[in-house]
């Protein structure tokens, strides 16, 4: 594949962010988040998905390993720089963010969730959809393309038409694919099948940021993770936004309540750093009056 490079990165401190875009997106859907991260202070890298920003085929030449490792490795190269790493995403882009904290347990210092997508069954999604998993081998299922309908995730109506526009353009790389084919899809499926499982092993602290008018994955989505991740889990229900939580109305309270979450799990972190301190100092000085 000859796809571009679309991977934003902003160099900042020593806390690192690595953000993950949706099925079929681009790290464009991130620069807002990127932005208000960035300006706390912060290094971002927005990461592009493998077989992402091109065509309908160069998706269909990977597998959800493939995005996966494409995750892991943006981790792997913040912690480089970094002294801690945060990972977060859109949609399936937050599922691979919660693969990237099950690779890299040892790297990872939390997890930011946005609109978290196990399911589609937000409002806008048709109700024969759950009929395609019955029918992906047959020739109309591998035919069939998910298309983005309105509202396309998007609650304002100024950035809704724009992001029309350049969905019809065909612009992949900046508004993404316009339709999904059922090949990734299930590649999703596979995804999820695989996470689900090992959810309460991944023990980083979370925080979701989830719509209640959500149009591609309802609430239940963010409470089956609130219930089963492993770690402590902080959740936002947002009144004001539909999917696209990142970049809709509320896009502002989204960064701020992620700053506000990473200052309280780097402030947990150095607080349980200093109890372990104190307790090996006094462990020695025992040893040292006993010996």
């Amino acid at each position: 594949m000859n796809i571009a490079d679309h991977t934003i990165f902003l160099q900042g401190d020593r806390t690192g962010i690595v953000l993950v875009h949706g099925l079929g997106g681009t790290p464009v859907e991130m620069k807002a988040v990127a932005r208000g991260l960035h300006a706390a202070g912060h290094t971002v890298l927005c990461c592009q998905l493998a077989g992402h920003c091109g065509t309908e085929d160069d998706i269909l030449q990977t597998s959800w390993t493939d995005w996966r490792d494409s995750v892991v490795a943006a981790i792997d190269q913040l912690k480089a720089q970094c002294d801690d790493v945060f990972v977060g995403g859109i949609s399936m882009g937050a599922l691979l963010a919660l693969h990237g904290a099950r690779q890299r347990p040892d790297k990872i210092a939390g997890t930011l969730l946005y609109g978290p997508t196990l399911w589609y069954d937000g409002w806008s999604i048709p109700k024969y959809q759950f009929l395609l998993r019955w029918l992906i081998n047959t020739p109309m299922g591998k035919a069939y393309r998910f298309v983005e309908r309105e509202p396309y995730g998007l609650k304002d109506e100024r950035l809704r038409e724009l992001i029309r526009t350049a969905m019809e353009s065909g612009a992949s790389a900046d508004a993404g694919l316009h339709a999904t084919p059922s090949g990734s899809l299930r590649e999703l499926w596979r995804l999820v099948d695989d996470i689900k499982p090992a959810l309460h092993t991944i023990t980083a602290p979370a925080l979701i940021l989830h719509a209640r008018e959500d149009d591609i994955s309802s609430l239940s989505n963010a409470f089956y993770l609130q219930k089963h991740l492993g770690g402590l889990v902080d959740m936002v229900v947002l009144d004001d936004s539909y999917h696209l939580v990142m970049i809709d109305r509320q896009r502002d309270l989204v960064v701020s309540r992620s700053i506000q979450f990473i200052g309280n799990v780097l402030a947990r972190q150095a607080h349980l750093a200093r109890i372990a301190q104190k307790r090996q100092d006094v462990a020695e000085q025992r040893r040292a009056r006993d010996g």
